[in-house]
């Protein structure tokens, strides 16, 4: 096994791990009607977790009527079907689609003539998602297994692109530019939430125990931007951003039981979180990302 299957591998666990964790927490609050402890993007302890989907960007009107695993199983860090104009008919691919949230808003946009389609490589995510999507009577929802660098998809079949805080988990991401590239249309799209880090020290580099939090893993905007930009997109560039402050940063590392929010891996002792917290506070943030491929 290679060193990038190692990777794909730990997060893939780690996201199993962090997905039933999630719904062992919200059914033990149906039935003991207890606050639950959270984490997340931009969170903070001991919030719901409607209002952690809050944080990362999504109002209540877009919440409304989602089937409540969705919402408590997203481990986003944005969100990328806001403002991203998407149209009746279109078909739209989420890349990491995990339980299904941004599938299931997109499908409704995107409305009976269009098609949603998810692509995750971990099987209790694609599990959720499938059965989000049939509680919400979504009929233009697939999901499919695979990787985010070999995508099950068709070259030049797809009008948007989204992803939510999942490609700097990738160890290959250039492989990944390249593969979003390749299954859009000309004149296609991209909205893309992800987690940014403009210093990574070598400790952190190495801690396996902040690549599933979405931080080891993560590389400068620039890089980003040259990644996409070298993969054939233009008009590359950053239309939101929040760098998080030391609160937020120690919420998106973790608070609760299964690690950190965007999957976590396993959780940090509190050395280990107060190191972090100190040492990147001001480098991390939340960017969201788009684009387009050329018409030619």
């Amino acid at each position: 096994m290679s060193k990038a299957d190692d990777v794909r591998k730990m997060v893939s666990e780690s996201y199993s791990a962090a997905v039933k964790a999630a719904l062992a927490r919200r059914k033990a609050k149906q039935a003991k009607s207890a606050p639950s402890k959270s984490c997340c993007c931009g969170g903070a302890p001991k919030i719901s977790e409607q209002s952690l989907a809050e944080l990362a960007g999504y109002s209540r009107e877009a919440l409304a009527g989602l089937p409540p695993d969705a919402v408590t199983s997203s481990f986003g860090c944005g969100n990328p079907v806001a403002l991203a104009a998407i149209r009746e008919g279109d078909t739209v691919l989420d890349l990491g689609s995990g339980a299904g949230i941004d599938l299931l808003l997109a499908a409704r946009l995107a409305g009976p003539s269009g098609r949603v389609i998810g692509v995750d490589m971990t099987p209790a995510m694609i599990e959720r998602a499938r059965a989000n999507a049939e509680k919400a009577g979504l009929k233009n929802v697939e999901v499919r297994q695979g990787i985010i660098e070999d995508l099950p998809v068709e070259s030049g079949t797809v009008d948007l692109v989204i992803s939510n805080c999942v490609i700097n988990l990738s160890p290959e991401k250039n492989r990944v530019f390249a593969e979003l590239a390749r299954v859009l249309k000309p004149g296609g799209r991209i909205s893309i939430s992800d987690i940014c880090a403009e210093m990574m020290p070598d400790w952190a580099i190495q801690a396996g125990h902040l690549y599933s939090a979405c931080i080891s893993g993560a590389i400068p905007e620039a890089a980003y931007i040259q990644g996409l930009v070298e993969a054939g997109l233009e008009d590359v560039k950053v239309t939101d951003r929040l760098v998080y402050d030391a609160q937020q940063l120690s919420g998106l590392l973790g608070s609760v039981e299964s690690g950190g929010c965007c999957g976590g891996s396993s959780a940090l002792t509190p050395a280990q979180l107060e190191r972090a917290v100190s040492e990147l506070v001001g480098t991390i943030a939340s960017l969201r990302f788009v684009g387009m491929k050329p018409v030619v």
